[in-house]
């Protein structure tokens, strides 16, 4: 007869770290080179002028402005003009 008692399940199911992802700016906010503006999975938000694509899919400013958002052809865009 084994004596050693069960082991307890919240221990073997750890959750992961949370990602942080979603829109980071508002409309008509002024941001700065390399503020990051959304973090994503995939370009549901697709990059406008002044903004550039980073290798996860970040959303972030390459120039100083204010932030705008609009649409184009159903897609979001964001872009970052003075």
């Amino acid at each position: 007869m084994a004596h050693k008692k069960q082991g307890g399940k919240t221990k073997q199911h750890k959750r992961p770290n949370p990602k942080y992802l979603g829109v980071k700016v508002s409309q008509g906010q002024k941001v700065g080179p390399g503020s990051v503006l959304v973090r994503q999975r995939g370009t549901k938000i697709r990059a406008g002028v002044g903004v550039k694509v980073g290798r996860d899919h970040t959303l972030y400013s390459i120039k100083e402005g204010v932030v705008r958002f609009n649409q184009r052809y159903n897609r979001k865009n964001i872009s970052v003009s003075k």
